[in-house]
């Protein structure tokens, strides 16, 4: 995947950015997991939008295996029980795009407004012995240790094949003539595996809830998304996509 930056260098800027990305006629679908510690993390005072991602957060915590073993809640009939500290994959929960954005917004908002969903995250960690990393904010390298990832987002783009030459108009006009889109189109079906156009959010655990945004609302890197599939109709997507999000004069 290849990482292209959206020019979202504030915490303001990140969340216009986000919101665009699963609001336009591109898009064919979204896969956003929340772990449950990042919804425990959020006080009663959590926006409306969360309080479904909220109460399944504490029931879920409330049944789970502590660090020690012991599980304060028996199992459901048929289940064993969640350890906590593990990467069982219950304990994360599909999400929309509302809430992803507002889970963003609680965490990176800066203090004080931050303070209680930093704290929230920081405590449950420490109940359950599970070490924050060290290193620093959205750096790539270190995408293999985190744990847990607190946010794994993306988008599925429509297929170029399934482009409607009327509303989908824009997009194959970037190809610069029919025949240069059909050729896409050709490329894509007879690709193995199948292509598929997709972007995604950088893996977010708890070093970039924490301490992705300074006091100043600005974040520790620029955001960027990892992208797969054809470049120019990526390109005119994500253009689009910082248009919406008022960062045009960052466009490439």
């Amino acid at each position: 995947m290849i990482a292209i930056e959206l020019g979202a260098a504030r915490v303001d800027e990140a969340l216009r950015a986000v919101r665009a990305l699963g609001a336009h006629r591109y898009v064919a679908g979204r896969l956003h997991l929340i772990h449950a510690f990042a919804f425990a993390a959020l006080g009663d005072d959590a926006p409306d939008v969360l309080a479904g991602g909220l109460a399944w957060a504490r029931a879920l915590l409330a049944g789970a295996s502590a660090s020690d073993g012991t599980s304060p809640a028996p199992p459901e009939r048929g289940q064993t029980s969640i350890d906590v500290s593990s990467r069982d994959e219950r304990l994360w929960r599909r999400s929309s795009d509302a809430e992803l954005v507002a889970v963003l917004e609680s965490f990176w908002t800066p203090a004080p407004r931050s303070r209680a969903a930093r704290g929230g995250l920081r405590a449950i960690l420490d109940r359950h012995g599970i070490a924050s990393p060290d290193h620093a904010p959205f750096d790539e390298r270190a995408e293999d240790t985190i744990h847990p990832i607190a946010i794994d987002a993306g988008w599925e783009l429509l297929g170029l094949s399934q482009l409607d030459p009327e509303r989908h108009k824009g997009a194959i006009a970037a190809f610069g003539d029919g025949l240069a889109f059909e050729s896409a189109c050709f490329e894509e079906d007879a690709a193995i595996p199948p292509a598929v156009h997709l972007y995604e959010l950088p893996a977010i655990g708890p070093v970039e809830l924490l301490r992705g945004v300074d006091d100043g609302g600005a974040l520790s890197e620029p955001l960027v998304v990892w992208t797969q599939g054809d470049p120019t109709y990526l390109d005119y997507v994500l253009r689009g996509v910082r248009r919406a999000a008022k960062l045009e004069a960052c466009a490439s």
